[in-house]
């Protein structure tokens, strides 16, 4: 539920779990033609008009994209899934992302939450755009923005991003457009003693699951929250947009496996659809969350989510 006060915060539940979105960052990114490698025009044609244009810029085919964290409050415990960008930083591969100026942690504020107000980080994958957050540039330093929090990182990513293990892997996928993320926002979470380092399917908080969803990562993981019957599915970046929800075969261009993203898609969607879950991906745009219904030959994704 968007408040019209503040379009950048909304809020919805799940049981009795309170989850608030804070945005970070809004704008156009890449087209799908460019995004989705596999991308067919001839399933674009038959699909786009699926997707409105809260999603997709009808002027110039853009993909609508935002950066945003969730917050999410169960059991007396705060928790932040995913940091975005962070200011200050660095990012020669992916420009659009470095040098940022945001207001994101007043907005945190102005949504309730302040920095020693977080118990529990979760960064669903790796990535330049959902650690940024993590620290905070002060007095020449990278130090952790969450002051009191423990951070929850995929123990393959982990290994995987750290350059001290560049020689144990084929050069990565995302190599270029992640360039500096894990000396600035990484290293100094294992530097402070604050991460914790996780494999397989695992507990974390009350009604707080995390399952791996690899492909986009080597340790992507999607995080099951669960309350009182109902259920959400934070699913990072397992699904970019919409589009994927109609054409699962489609991956991103930065996913590091294509062959397990796409079955990792395709999992976390039946998941979806058979259990009537909210799924709550890293960067839509318009209404932020979705539902998933099965069709005769996949998905399609159902808008209007309410609660």
């Amino acid at each position: 539920m968007q408040t019209q006060a503040d379009p950048d915060i909304d809020t919805f539940y799940v049981g009795r779990a309170r989850v608030t979105r804070v945005e970070e960052w809004r704008g156009a990114f890449l087209t799908p033609q460019i995004l989705f490698a596999g991308f067919d025009a001839v399933a674009y044609a038959a699909t786009r008009g699926a997707i409105g244009e809260q999603y997709l810029d009808p002027a110039t085919d853009a993909i609508n994209a935002r950066l945003q964290s969730w917050v999410v409050e169960h059991e007396g415990q705060t928790v932040l899934i995913d940091t975005g960008a962070g200011n200050d930083k660095e990012r020669p591969g992916l420009p659009v992302f470095g040098q940022l100026q945001t207001p994101f942690l007043e907005r945190l504020a102005t949504a309730g939450f302040g920095v020693e107000d977080i118990d529990l980080v979760i960064c669903t994958h790796l990535h330049v755009d959902h650690v940024g957050w993590n620290t905070r540039l002060l007095q020449g330093k990278w130090l952790p923005t969450f002051p009191r929090a423990g951070y929850v990182f995929p123990a393959a990513d982990a290994i995987y991003w750290d350059p001290r293990n560049a020689d144990r892997y084929p050069p990565h996928v995302g190599a270029a457009v992640n360039a500096g993320f894990f000396e600035d926002s990484v290293q100094p979470i294992l530097d402070a003693g604050r991460a914790h380092l996780v494999e397989g399917a695992v507990e974390v908080g009350p009604g707080l699951r995390l399952d791996p969803a690899p492909g986009h990562t080597p340790g992507s993981t999607t995080i099951t929250l669960s309350s009182s019957g109902e259920t959400a599915i934070f699913c990072g970046d397992v699904v970019h947009h919409p589009l994927q929800i109609l054409n699962p075969d489609w991956n991103s261009i930065f996913c590091e496996d294509a062959e397990q993203a796409r079955a990792s898609r395709r999992r976390v969607l039946a998941r979806a659809a058979d259990s009537g879950a909210r799924l709550v991906p890293a960067h839509f745009a318009g209404e932020h969350t979705v539902r998933v219904e099965r069709t005769a030959s996949g998905f399609r994704p159902r808008f209007a989510v309410e609660g």
